[in-house]
């Protein structure tokens, strides 16, 4: 899938400047296991004269990987990679490295176990609090789903989209949060797994979406629950198809 109106959707970094270049190589390279948990980064200069940039960039750039949890500073030892437990998987850039650097099926379980954790007591919450301007926006997220005249990465963004609004929905400032985790999560498993889908299944998404639209217009909260726990399991069975067919090749 071509990535421009997808990267564009969630908002993701464009690498225009020095600090988001060296971030985004740094970055990646920890996550990918060029620099492997435990090691030693090379030195200031080192990293200076490999990437090109001042001692400022690199020092701001070193602080953003920091706070993502994923360096750590030590005065005379020098600045090491942290564990994986230390990394903050909620932060998007993080979580899209992670598919840039290449995912298992595991990883891609552990984001349907997140999502089922969150998005359907969302979706409850959503349900006791939506508003009529809402459920057109879904039901037009949704009718995008189906439109077969979209493109793959059109109906994707519609998916993220809907996705993200019901975290708006639910009035909680923590599915907010959560919403970002979602939107990058969907970004990346579209970008890897979203192949030609024939009518049938396209139409399919479409009217499963549609269904938990229907929960919402009446307002039941036990029923967008339970259509929210059955998307995401199919997203989830779809994705074991998915590594399934590839291991296969």
């Amino acid at each position: 899938m071509q990535r421009g109106m997808l990267d564009a959707a969630i908002g993701f970094r464009k690498l225009r400047t020095n600090h988001a270049q060296v971030v985004h190589k740094l970055g990646l390279d920890i996550v990918s296991g060029t620099f492997k948990t435990g090691d030693i980064l090379p030195g200031d200069a080192d990293l200076m004269e490999r990437l090109k940039v001042s001692r400022t960039v690199l020092r701001e750039a070193m602080k953003t990987l920091t706070a993502k949890g994923m360096i750590s500073p030590k005065a005379r030892i020098g600045t090491r990679v942290t564990e994986r437990e230390s990394w903050n998987m909620f932060d998007s850039e993080v979580l899209l490295w992670h598919f840039e650097a290449g995912v298992s099926e595991e990883f891609l379980l552990h984001l349907y176990d997140i999502r089922q954790a969150f998005e359907p007591y969302g979706a409850g919450l959503a349900a006791t609090r939506a508003k009529d301007a809402d459920i057109a926006r879904l039901v037009a997220y949704a009718n995008e789903m189906g439109n077969t005249a979209y493109s793959k990465e059109k109906r994707a963004i519609a998916d993220m989209n809907f996705h993200v609004l019901i975290t708006e929905m639910s009035g909680n400032p923590f599915m907010r949060t959560v919403g970002s985790l979602i939107k990058a999560a969907l970004a990346g498993i579209f970008r890897m797994s979203n192949p030609e889908a024939d009518p049938n299944e396209i139409s399919d998404v479409s009217a499963s979406h549609l269904r938990l639209v229907e929960a919402f217009r009446l307002r039941d909260e036990v029923a967008a629950r339970r259509e929210m726990e059955r998307l995401i399991e199919n997203g989830r069975q779809q994705i074991l198809e998915f590594t399934a067919r590839n291991s296969r090749r």
